[in-house]
């Protein structure tokens, strides 16, 4: 299954959808049709969801959505689901923290000119820095240096806590797709990264969450990042350094991870501050991840706003 956050012209509230043969399902709408027919949907379903709604209440909740959708009211009546570009995508999820991980493959750190860590490089991207598919990217007036780095997304399912890695993914909810946009300027010259990482907007995510049950092996996933349609990055989930599960566990440890979490499990060589010259974003790019099985994270760059 795949979940997103979305608005629409007639419904600026948040709704939660789901993808069904090129369409985005309103689940919530769904739920208020079939009420209206006598039938008798999940009453959590009636009261707004959001995608955290379904992580919190697990596979129990899954399966009532599957259940409301294989009515299949909104194939006969209207304003119950929408072509995608007839929505506004919200964030996939709003997570309580966003954990990422640095130099995550060899060839990454490579290019670089750092050797690859030998434990996992961990940083903060700030609750600020949320965004969504096709949310404008805006160059902030501070940074000359802002870079893209394409990411799988890991999104957690349950309170997890010192899990083993052996049953680390059982605590995944599913994955999605995350920008870890970066003022390289920032980055390098505060010496820490958080701020350079955490400017406002920059982390898209979404624009949906495919369920894990959906994804046979999360380390065989085929990667790319796009600029204005050409290749910058190509890599496989197979060449992380550290994998999911590994993650997973290392980070319960000592803090615990709860639903809706995001980790942000780093990006394959092709960045743009390391290429000969360095190739950084400008006004008019459009930025584009594309992970196998996941779908494409789209964010257009626009110049700061005059004040």
């Amino acid at each position: 299954m795949k979940l997103a956050q979305f608005k629409t012209k007639s419904s600026p509230t948040l709704t939660l959808g789901i993808l069904r043969d090129e369409k985005v399902i309103d689940v919530v709408a769904c739920a208020r049709a079939l009420k209206d027919s006598s039938r008798k949907p999940a009453s959590w379903l009636l009261e707004g969801p959001g995608s955290l709604d379904v992580i919190k209440r697990g596979a129990g909740a899954l399966a009532q959505v599957k259940e409301l959708l294989e009515d299949k009211p909104w194939r006969s009546r209207e304003g119950l689901a929408f072509s995608l570009d007839a929505i506004e995508f919200l964030p996939a999820v709003y997570p309580g923290k966003i954990l990422a991980i640095g130099r995550n493959y060899v060839d990454h750190a490579i290019e670089g000119g750092a050797p690859p860590p030998q434990a996992p490089l961990i940083f903060n991207k700030l609750p600020n820095s949320l965004s969504a598919h096709n949310a404008p990217i805006v160059l902030p007036k501070i940074s000359t240096q802002v870079d893209y780095e394409a990411e799988l997304a890991v999104v957690i399912g349950r309170t997890t806590k010192r899990v083993g890695e052996a049953e680390a993914l059982d605590y995944v909810f599913g994955y999605t797709l995350i920008d870890d946009v970066s003022a390289r300027d920032l980055q390098f010259g505060d010496g820490q990264w958080t701020r350079g990482k955490s400017l406002d907007g920059f982390a898209p995510l979404g624009p949906f969450i495919t369920t894990r049950d959906e994804i046979a092996n999360v380390q065989a996933l085929k990667i790319e990042g796009r600029l204005n349609g050409e290749v910058m990055q190509s890599s496989n989930t197979s060449k992380m350094i550290f994998k999911v599960a590994y993650l997973v566990s290392y980070l319960s440890q000592g803090i615990t991870l709860e639903p809706g979490d995001v980790i942000a499990t780093g990006t394959p060589e092709g960045v743009g501050i390391f290429r000969d010259p360095p190739v950084l974003l400008k006004a008019g790019d459009v930025f584009e991840v594309t992970i196998e099985n996941l779908g494409t994270l789209r964010n257009p760059v626009i110049a700061p706003a005059k004040l």
